[in-house]
């Protein structure tokens, strides 16, 4: 019964906002995998969500007469503790919509240590969305991923992971991402909870995603300010430097200003003009 009030009360917060229309579980019976939390979800604050369990994901589609085919599932950040779905989802999804492009914001499961189950909800929500591809005026060789923070993570992730070719997102946007797990450079939260306090090199190799690189990792654009103390600049650099040397069409946008974690939170500095590169980027692409 609180689950059911608590999914009540979202859903009247968005629709107030005029955002979204529809909010779709990815488990409607329930997930196979458990990420063992315990706890229920809860707001740190009114924009941050965090220990989610039940994954879903709130659908900002384009209006028929706008859309122009392009859909984004987008992947807020959180240090893999939570999702901040405001100024790193909704905010983005409504931008994207002007632009004539359906978004999906995505509440995944928070990991918990189990590595598996952020890209497992990122690849179930991508799956829908080729589903239901048609009925949203989606073209389904032009569904991309973003993500920022930890979720550039789970975004590149995603970008680097796939086994088919709807798994494989038609492009990537990255703010200011975790990309490495290695423990010089990577976010120390994201990789704790995300591998646990003693992964193996295995494991930490796997899921540092500038080492998974390959040529069929999609076209990407990728923004990070230099002053980020969060998140090493390095991690993007060496992200842009992979998809170079596998020849893939890659943006990257640095800001000397701008910290982590600004998202669509305007600073009054040139940070605030991020959009609008990705738009040109986006045209470039035959994307919008």
């Amino acid at each position: 019964m609180k689950r059911i009030l608590y999914l009540l009360i979202l859903s009247l917060m968005i629709s107030k906002a005029g955002f979204s229309q529809e909010i779709i579980k990815l488990y409607p019976n329930g997930p196979k995998e458990s990420n063992e939390l315990t706890v229920p979800e809860s707001f740190r604050d009114s924009g941050f969500l965090k220990d989610i369990s039940d994954p879903r994901i709130l659908v900002f589609t384009s209006p028929k007469e706008k859309a122009n085919g392009t859909a984004v599932l987008i992947c807020p950040g959180g240090g893999y503790s939570g999702v901040a779905f405001r100024h790193e989802g909704k905010d983005i999804a409504k931008w994207f919509n002007e632009l004539g492009i359906s978004a999906f914001v995505l509440y995944y499961r928070m990991p918990n240590g189990h590595y598996n189950v952020p890209l497992t909800d990122a690849q179930t929500a991508l799956a829908i969305i080729h589903k239901r591809a048609k009925e949203w005026n989606i073209d389904n060789n032009k569904i991309g991923i973003m993500g920022f923070s930890a979720g550039g993570h789970l975004a590149s992730t995603v970008g680097t992971h796939f086994e088919t070719n709807e798994q494989r997102p038609a492009f990537m946007i990255l703010g200011y991402p975790v990309v490495t797990m290695d423990s010089i450079l990577t976010h120390k939260g994201s990789r704790n909870n995300l591998l646990g306090k003693k992964p193996s090199d295995e494991l930490v190799k796997l899921y540092s995603n500038e080492l998974q690189v390959t040529k069929k990792t999609p076209p990407t654009f990728i923004l990070h300010a230099t002053n980020d103390k969060t998140v090493p600049l390095k991690n993007s650099i060496q992200l842009y430097e992979a998809l170079k040397e596998n020849k893939i069409e890659v943006e990257l946008d640095t800001f000397a200003l701008g910290g982590h974690g600004f998202g669509m939170r305007k600073k009054g500095i040139p940070v605030d003009n991020w959009p609008e590169l990705l738009k040109n980027w986006l045209k470039k692409n035959k994307l919008i």
